[in-house]
């Protein structure tokens, strides 16, 4: 069964990006129809929110815009549109407080996503906001601004006089994060950037005794050393997890987009970490040099602090003779080399780098090509660490978005 409908706006897409958008066109009258393709809109940002909802961070503002690296003059006018403090004050708007963590991370009191999804879900609702589920987007016909859905009834065309597609990146497929609305704009001669993972995990070859005992293990307070593709040198203190794969966490993932680029060019990334970084190299010699008498190695770095997962990282590397030399154990301790080979897939990572090319649109994220059609959130290519960056810029590019319709269809229709 074919049904047509009209609305003044059609978004596309039930994340943050697009319900941003929704909410900035909402307030000002105009009649809102948002499609998702899920039986319900928001599951990434609930999933994203299941271990402490990152909402925004905290750090001076010209030192946050940084982290869009190549893609921040493109983000920059929404980012001042929608800072990181315009971010906290719309949460305390709908009634969700938020504090500051020590890593300068700012996460609702309630650490979780459901109470301020659902806040915002009603408030949308109360302006005005239509909600349609399981309303896959499968085609448009650009110059009469109809787009297609398929539903549980059969297809439905819209008819919009603007239109915000919010269709995500590439990573979490069963949330909905399939990308498939790439092939739909490719048609339209729309370029594409192909998705790549960041914020992932990446593979090296650990022993089968690393994985057996350590798979999931912490490595807490170490530090993360290599160099990039333009020779520089990128360090940090942090958190990682030795997953059976390799290494997955926080840290590796800030390191994510240098290490995947430096993957494709070298087919490798050799890093080095500093399992210790709080205690000086003579100092950690001095110790490893105390004599173990009868006895066993095991159990005399046991006895100097190192934990089991350490010594089985020094066992990963070294040979049997090496781990009774303090100097070449010390050296390990503090320079202890890994070899990347490759990112975790896509469906795996927690964002894409990729998506529809800056370059496709003017300053307002309306597509060059086809006038009244926006974009938003992380179907554009860009990408950024984790730590709040991925939400904020998302809300902004919406919001971004939904003004620029407005503003153009002002242009259009005077009276509107």
């Amino acid at each position: 069964m074919t049904q047509s409908a009209f609305v003044t706006a059609v978004v596309v897409g039930g994340g943050p990006a697009g319900l941003m958008a929704a909410e900035t066109l909402a307030t000002q009258g105009l009649k809102v129809s948002l499609y998702e393709a899920m039986p319900t809109v928001g599951r990434k940002f609930l999933m994203a929110g299941r271990g402490g909802l990152n909402i925004t961070h905290s750090e001076p503002f010209e030192q946050f815009c940084k982290r869009y690296a190549e893609a921040q003059p493109n983000l920059q006018t929404a980012l001042n549109e929608f800072t990181p403090i315009d971010l906290v004050n719309w949460c305390h708007e709908l009634g969700i407080e938020t504090f500051i963590g020590s890593s300068g991370r700012v996460f609702p009191k309630e650490m979780k996503a459901a109470p301020l999804l659902r806040r915002w879900i009603q408030r949308l609702k109360h302006q005005g906001v239509e909600f349609h589920t399981r309303h896959s987007w499968v085609g448009w016909d650009e110059t009469k601004h109809i787009l297609s859905f398929e539903t549980p009834n059969g297809t439905q065309h819209i008819s919009a006089k603007i239109v915000i597609l919010a269709t995500g990146g590439g990573s979490w497929r069963k949330l909905g994060s399939d990308g498939q609305w790439t092939e739909l704009l490719k048609d339209k001669q729309v370029q594409i950037a192909p998705f790549k993972p960041t914020n992932c995990g990446f593979e090296c070859d650990w022993s089968s005794i690393l994985q057996g005992r350590h798979s999931g293990a912490p490595l807490k307070g170490v530090t993360l050393t290599f160099e990039d593709n333009k020779g520089i040198r990128w360090q940090r203190k942090g958190e990682l997890l030795i997953a059976k794969y390799g290494l997955e966490g926080s840290l590796i993932y800030a390191a994510s987009s240098l290490l995947r680029e430096k993957i494709l060019t070298d087919g490798i990334a050799d890093l080095f970490l500093d399992l210790m970084p709080d205690r000086p190299f003579e100092d950690l010699l001095k110790d490893m040099s105390k004599p173990h008498g009868s006895r066993s190695i095991n159990n005399h770095l046991k006895r100097l602090g190192l934990k089991p997962v350490f010594i089985d990282l020094l066992r990963d590397r070294l040979s049997a003779d090496a781990m009774r030399d303090p100097q070449k154990v010390t050296v390990c301790l503090k320079h202890y080399p890994i070899q990347l080979t490759t990112p975790r897939p896509i469906d795996e990572a927690i964002s894409t780098a990729g998506g529809v090319k800056l370059s496709e649109m003017n300053n307002d994220f309306m597509l060059s090509s086809h006038p009244g059609f926006f974009c938003a959130g992380e179907m554009l290519d860009w990408e950024a660490p984790t730590g709040g960056y991925l939400l904020t810029a998302c809300f902004a590019t919406g919001q971004h978005a939904g003004r620029a319709a407005l503003n153009w269809i002002r242009t259009q229709e005077p009276s509107i």
